[in-house]
């Protein structure tokens, strides 16, 4: 009788661990990035086809807002696969969104709802982000001597 011999499988290499924290960052990047985008449709929509103020203003308004979607959504992503140039410009987007839930707060009336929920969101990702795990996972602590 022969034998033939038998090769073992490749092993496929597992991939790292999602890091929840992670996860939740790129979560909340997503939904503000989303948002954006749904408000810088709205503001062309509404240069478009409303009938109050410029529609040049408008329209070039939402184009800002949709372009500046650009980033979280992009950061959101970055975070997802744990790459460790995402931190950076998720950590600034929570920033920038801190004195604009402030302000908007100070308005109060509709806008605080909003206000209480862009700031919410904004310290829950800090949180996330610095937390040491999350920067360990991200490699960004990979430059530190280990004091």
């Amino acid at each position: 009788m022969s034998r033939k011999h038998e090769t073992a499988p490749e092993a496929v290499p597992l991939a790292a661990p999602r890091i929840p924290r992670l996860t939740a960052a790129a979560a909340l990047a997503g939904l503000e990035g989303l948002a954006l985008a749904a408000g810088g449709v709205y503001l062309v929509a509404m240069g478009l086809f409303g009938h109050r103020g410029s529609t040049q203003t408008a329209v070039m308004g939402g184009l800002t807002v949709l372009a500046m979607a650009a980033l979280p959504l992009t950061a959101a992503y970055g975070l997802l696969r744990a790459r460790r140039w995402s931190r950076g410009p998720a950590l600034i987007i929570q920033l920038i969104a801190l004195p604009i839930a402030w302000t908007m707060g100070q308005n109060g009336g509709a806008l605080l709802a909003a206000a209480v929920a862009i700031g919410a969101a904004a310290l829950a990702e800090l949180v996330l982000l610095v937390h040491p795990a999350a920067t360990a996972a991200l490699g960004a602590d990979a430059g530190r001597d280990g004091d």
